[in-house]
């Protein structure tokens, strides 16, 4: 059994294109910090490569845009939890270096999240993210 758990919470309020895209940046920045995740390349029976896949499911929840700044902020408060966060000012800005000269002058009650992705042992993501239901 895995120890550790993955779940992406989505802003219920976003439009499906905004939560889409939002959904692959967090799994992309999550995949990007802990490499154990993803399995190792595979073939099919022709012996045509595959390159790996996560390892984990990763449930899709949602929840109030405004309850992810608290989920934010517990989450924060657990060091053995990954966080990954997409707000407002990455979805305006045109480059990185806007977003994160944007970012460096917003006070952290002025963010607006549209998604979180978090990563930890599973007791605590699900004390967490419990409650939310699933991004359908």
């Amino acid at each position: 059994m895995l120890t550790n758990k993955m779940v992406v919470i989505i802003a219920a309020e976003a439009p499906v294109g905004v939560a889409l895209n939002t959904a692959a940046l967090l799994g992309v920045g999550l995949g990007n910090h802990h490499d154990a995740v993803v399995g190792p390349d595979t073939a099919d029976a022709s012996g045509e490569p595959h390159t790996g896949m996560c390892a984990h499911p990763i449930p899709v929840l949602r929840a109030p845009a405004e309850r992810l700044h608290t989920l934010r902020t517990q989450a924060a408060a657990h060091p053995d939890i990954t966080i990954h966060d997409m707000h407002q000012v990455a979805q305006q800005a045109r480059t990185y270096d806007q977003m994160s000269t944007t970012l460096a002058g917003t006070k952290p009650e002025d963010i607006h999240y549209l998604g979180l992705a978090l990563y930890g042992p599973h007791p605590t993501i699900n004390s967490l993210t419990g409650s939310l239901a699933l991004y359908r």
